[in-house]
């Protein structure tokens, strides 16, 4: 079963609008780690995650066939028109806040990535299975580094329940299945959100006991990256990311 180029197309801003601004997140640590392995470590992260922004928006223009590339529908689009998680838009808050947001979405893109390896669209099989040797990097470290601060000193602990009490509402959104997503699974493109959940418990779960962080009872479903609406974290994102180009449009360096 074939799917349409606009459905396709739309699945595939999700994918590139994770990383890029996920990518961009990441990038304001820059100079400001807190000691300068976790400074060059972020740095490198978040040049991963703009490598994969690259592949996924270049198929995504390609799909769309108006002349676009990742360039354009990076730069040039508003916020209503960006497709992430909201999960990826939260502020870094501490350390820990960060690397606690990166664990939840590792394991998430990890198994994500997983599947998308066996899609019937070898463009995506292929852009999968290079993104995947990068995000199981990435899962290691963030996995090590949440149960390492988790199981810390007491100030550790505390900041690392802190932050997973406060990302967890951002979680259910990851495995909400709507109409493109049925669309892409029929087709064998890509796999139902919602059949994700139960791996990436399983990662998630075994990393909470070792660091010993309570996991929160339930998660609030959030819609915002499927319907288009954000919070004011995408705006400020946009408005640094997106400046030199709104200020001078058109101009190349």
């Amino acid at each position: 079963m074939a799917v349409d180029r606009d459905t396709l197309f739309d699945w595939l801003l999700r994918l590139g609008d994770n990383t890029l601004v996920l990518s961009h997140r990441v990038s304001e640590w820059c100079g400001h780690a807190p000691v300068l392995e976790e400074d060059i470590a972020l740095a490198n992260t978040a040049l991963d995650l703009i490598g994969q922004t690259q592949m996924w928006l270049n198929l995504a223009g390609e799909v769309e066939g108006k002349g676009r590339d990742a360039d354009a529908l990076a730069y040039l689009r508003d916020a209503w028109d960006f497709r992430n998680l909201l999960l990826v838009e939260r502020p870094n808050g501490d350390f820990g806040h960060t690397m606690m947001r990166q664990f939840l979405f590792d394991a998430w893109q990890n198994v994500l990535l997983a599947r998308l390896k066996e899609s019937t669209d070898q463009r995506v099989a292929d852009i999968a299975e290079k993104a995947l040797k990068e995000a199981a990097y990435h899962l290691e470290r963030s996995r090590g580094t949440v149960i390492a601060l988790g199981d810390g000193t007491g100030e550790s602990h505390a900041r690392m329940q802190s932050a997973l009490d406060a990302l967890w509402d951002y979680v259910g959104e990851m495995f909400l299945d709507d109409d493109v997503d049925r669309a892409i699974a029929d087709a064998g493109v890509g796999p139902l959100p919602s059949t994700l959940r139960g791996e990436w418990d399983g990662i998630v779960n075994a990393a909470l006991n070792e660091a010993t962080l309570a996991r929160p009872d339930s998660d609030f479903a959030q819609t915002g990256g499927k319907t288009g609406r954000h919070t004011e974290d995408l705006g400020y994102i946009l408005a640094e990311m997106q400046f030199l180009q709104r200020a001078y449009p058109g101009a190349t360096w």
